[in-house]
């Protein structure tokens, strides 16, 4: 690995937080791109991730869609600082088996104490087809970090 390939220092400390993330850890979850604003996290296709019909489950397409946008917005704060969902608001637009989940979460506003993102979740299938599976909207609130 050389400079141009490395994790930039951005996406280094994001991923300290992700790796910490139990669920995600447990789901097999993985953080794909980093930005400023902007967070991409890939969840593949899992007993640990479906529902009763073998589909992903709404919790875990729920679960992605708050980490993009959580992570989103912890590229706006201070390194010393964290971030936790005050509330979101999803809309699941249709159900999928197989492939991989993608959700993209990006930061339409940030404040001092509020932060506004919005997540897209799509599904990716084994041709590499994209369609959409959820959106969703959440408030952010920056914390001390505690770790």
């Amino acid at each position: 690995m050389d400079a141009s390939t490395a994790p930039s220092e951005l996406f280094q400390r994001i991923e300290a937080s992700f790796l910490r993330q139990g669920l995600m850890q447990h789901l097999g979850a993985r953080l794909v791109r980093v930005e400023p604003g902007l967070c991409e996290v890939a969840l593949p296709y899992s007993e640990r991730a479906c529902q009763q019909q073998g589909g992903f489950h709404g919790g875990a397409m729920g679960a992605l869609a708050d980490i993009a946008g959580g992570y989103a917005a912890l590229t706006q704060v201070a390194p010393d600082t964290e971030v936790t969902t005050v509330e979101y608001k999803i809309n699941f637009l249709a159900g999928f088996k197989d492939g991989e989940l993608r959700a993209v979460g990006r930061v339409t506003r940030a404040g001092k104490r509020i932060i506004v993102t919005t997540a897209e979740v799509m599904h990716l299938d084994a041709s590499g087809k994209e369609s959409a599976c959820a959106l969703m909207q959440q408030t952010i609130a920056p914390v001390p970090k505690t770790y």
